[in-house]
C-alpha cells in the first residue's frame, strides 16, 4: 500500500514538473513574440525601418573589396534584407507604396548578387543603381509615399 502511494506521488510530481516547464516555455515564447524589435533590430515602424535598412545597406555596399569586415557585413546585410522583406511584404498597407516597391527592387538586386556571386565584388553599375534606389526609397518613405 505504501509503495503504491509512493509511485502515485512520483507520477504526480512528474506531471506537475512537465506542466511547469510547458507553462514557462509558453510564457517565454509569448513575451518574445510580443516584443517590439526583432533580432535584426527592426522596430515595426515602416519609415524608421526603411531609413535604417537603407543606411545599413549603403554602408555595406560602400565597403571596399579588401576590407576585412566585408564578408561579415554582407552576411548581416542578407539577413537584414530577409527580415525586412518578410516583415513588410505581407502588409497590404505598406507593399503598395512607391517607397516599398523601390526598396524591394533594390533589395532583390542586392540579395540576388549576394546569393549568386557571394565571392565577387559588387559591380560598379549595380552598386550605383542600388545606391540610387535606396536613396529614392528612403526619401519617398520619409515623405510618406
Amino acid at each position: 500500500m505504501l509503495s503504491a502511494l509512493h509511485r502515485l506521488t512520483q507520477q504526480l510530481l512528474k506531471v506537475a514538473m512537465a506542466w511547469t516547464v510547458v507553462a514557462c516555455l509558453s510564457v517565454t515564447l509569448l513575451l518574445t513574440a510580443c516584443s517590439g524589435a526583432s533580432a535584426s533590430g527592426l522596430t515595426g515602424d515602416y519609415v524608421e525601418d526603411t531609413v535604417a535598412v537603407a543606411h545599413t545597406l549603403q554602408a555595406t555596399i560602400a565597403l571596399s573589396q579588401d576590407d576585412a569586415e566585408r564578408p561579415d557585413a554582407e552576411l548581416a546585410a542578407r539577413s537584414l534584407i530577409n527580415d525586412y522583406m518578410s516583415r513588410y511584404r505581407p502588409r497590404p498597407q505598406v507593399n503598395g507604396l512607391a517607397s516599398f516597391t523601390t526598396m524591394q527592387t533594390a533589395l532583390n538586386s542586392l540579395a540576388g548578387h549576394y546569393n549568386t556571386y557571394a565571392n565577387r565584388p559588387l559591380p560598379d553599375s549595380l552598386k550605383e543603381r542600388v545606391g540610387k534606389e535606396l536613396t529614392k526609397a528612403e526619401r519617398s518613405a520619409v515623405r510618406g509615399s
